[in-house]
């Protein structure tokens, strides 16, 4: 009996260590207004923010132009929310370090509850990467 609890407890620490590993590392988001933008993936957070700046330069954008607008270590889930203002200014909120890819539908709806931002008339996700930085939607 003591050697299939203890198999049990390796077997749900190899998977709790499995789970951790894969949320390991960074993400970060850079946004130079109106010209570029980054997202960068690496092993610390400093990595991630200068991995997304590099994107952002490479997509036309003068580096003291691209700014981060999220970055978390641990990466979690992220979504990039398009936000539109009713007057017609645009922009992009970007949400990381979410736990669970369930809560992603929650945490979008609130961004966009035209009850709190009446000014709205554009909200939706736009995309969504996974904790290791891969795009899903």
């Amino acid at each position: 009996m003591m050697r299939g609890v203890t198999g049990m407890v390796a077997l749900a620490l190899a998977a709790g260590a499995a789970q951790a590993e894969e949320r390991a590392g960074a993400v970060a988001f850079a946004q130079a207004a109106e010209q570029s933008g980054g997202v960068g993936i690496g092993a610390t957070l400093e990595e991630a923010v200068a991995a997304a700046r590099a994107e952002c330069v490479a997509g036309g954008a003068a580096e003291e132009h691209c700014f981060i607008t999220a970055a978390c270590e641990p990466a979690g889930w992220s979504v990039d929310v398009f936000v539109q203002h009713v007057e017609g200014p645009h922009w992009h909120e970007m949400i990381c370090g979410i736990a669970d890819q369930g809560m992603i539908a929650g945490i979008v709806a609130a961004v966009c509850d035209t009850g709190v931002r009446p000014w709205l008339i554009e909200c939706a996700a736009v995309a969504v990467r996974d904790p290791a930085g891969v795009l899903v939607e």
